[in-house]
């Protein structure tokens, strides 16, 4: 149950426009590494490693802090309804406003851009942000550039979180961050050109499909892609694994199997047949099919897929860090969890808005009640236990050296 104060679940409903968003696929959804995140990392940002924080840490940031009733949000684009009926409701319950930006396009852009001024100790205008889990999440917490949380006051985190969103290898007892939303990366297929689906992937690198297969140009996703091919795990990957794997990618360029390496522009041309096969978001796949009619498959192979995490976290000069951590709380509520996941169509953290989105299905009507419908029963926004404990997370770089190196192997496959 919520440990939010109670509200009328109707109203947030009244207030959502029930409508999926209009195609993230058309943004940058890189959660690896870009050549402007090499060259910064490559320019020696790094500094002096943050010790981790002691519990004494934590009470000392928090100790006199107070609610100041505002807080300025960054986030990506579309990872809200446009009417925002989740910050609405949040003001009327809390009396504190918020100011939300959609200004983050890209994990490193938007590090290269708060990364001087956090390094000065200056505000960088926000008092909670949005970071996939990767390098420039990782650059963050060696830096110190992050507010230790508070965990007793996340009390609806603490009671509705899934289970696997308590155990991120990347920040180890959320420490740091807490989720905003995930996906996968796994193998999209076109049933029309296809009649058997996929199991491995090594059905990317078949002959038959041979110009018909679609990569993606991020290397971190095409290296988890061959790493997990050849049985190794990506997350303990070693310099000898990603030549191996880069071996194997050359190979399969070479052949002529891949007909192009994609960034975010995949889904069209699997839907019109110009590609049968490819590396795939599995939010991007669920609102192709949705939104187009088509009926794209998603498959996580036998091997394991990838999953990536989108997650808040309250820069070290936020000036609202009390109410920041409160909102951060709120979307932890499992009605409001609900509607998001119905409009972003993307992993939920919350498992209990499955119930609440299959109720609010069976409230409503028409093309409303098919859309939450599939919203509730797809595993693309909730998956299985099982397939949990198939994804594996991208190799966490210990320093710019590693992930140059990581990047000088991969890179060169994409450009050639």
């Amino acid at each position: 149950m919520s440990v939010t104060p109670p509200h009328d679940p109707a109203l947030l409903r009244g207030m959502t426009s029930r409508r999926l968003a209009p195609g993230r696929r058309d943004l940058f959804r890189m959660a690896g590494l870009s050549a402007a995140g090499l060259a910064l990392a490559a320019c020696g940002v790094q500094g002096k490693k943050a010790a981790p924080p002691q519990q004494s840490d934590v009470e000392k940031y928090w100790s006199g802090k107070t609610k100041n009733g505002h807080v300025d949000f960054a986030n990506w684009p579309l990872y809200m309804d446009p009417k925002k009926p989740e910050l609405k409701l949040f003001t009327e319950k809390t009396g504190i406003t918020v100011t939300y930006k959609e200004v983050i396009q890209d994990n490193s852009s938007w590090f290269a851009k708060i990364q001087p001024l956090l390094a000065a100790g200056q505000s960088i205008n926000y008092d909670l942000m949005v970071v996939t889990n990767g390098i420039q999440f990782t650059q963050l917490v060696q830096l110190g550039y992050l507010v230790p949380l508070d965990h007793s006051k996340l009390p609806n985190f603490a009671a509705n979180a899934g289970a696997a969103y308590k155990r991120e290898a990347f920040d180890p007892g959320n420490v740091y961050s807490i989720p905003w939303a995930s996906g996968i990366t796994g193998i999209a297929y076109n049933p029309k050109y296809i009649d058997t689906p996929p199991t491995s992937y090594a059905a990317l690198w078949d002959p038959k499909y041979k110009g018909k297969v679609g990569m993606m140009s991020d290397t971190q996703e095409i290296g988890n892609f061959a790493m997990m091919l050849l049985g190794i795990e990506p997350e303990k990957s070693t310099p000898a694994d990603w030549e191996k794997a880069a071996e194997k990618l050359r190979e399969q360029r070479d052949s002529g199997i891949v007909r192009k390496y994609y960034d975010q522009n995949f889904i069209d041309p699997l839907g019109k047949g110009d590609i049968w096969m490819c590396q795939a978001w599995s939010g991007d796949i669920f609102q192709k099919n949705v939104s187009d009619g088509t009926d794209l498959k998603f498959v996580i192979p036998e091997e394991g897929a990838t999953i990536w995490t989108d997650n808040m976290m309250i820069p070290k000069t936020a000036a609202n860090p009390v109410d920041a951590i409160t909102l951060m709380d709120f979307f932890y509520d499992p009605e409001v969890a609900a509607t998001l996941a119905e409009y972003i169509n993307y992993i939920t953290p919350v498992p209990a808005a499955q119930d609440i989105i299959k109720k609010h299905a069976a409230e409503a009507k028409g093309e409303d009640k098919k859309l939450l419908d599939a919203v509730a029963t797809s595993p693309l926004v909730f998956p299985s236990e099982a397939d949990y404990a198939r994804l594996h997370t991208y190799r966490p770089f210990k320093n710019a050296a590693e992930q140059k190196q990581y990047e000088q192997i991969f890179q060169p496959i994409t450009t050639a």
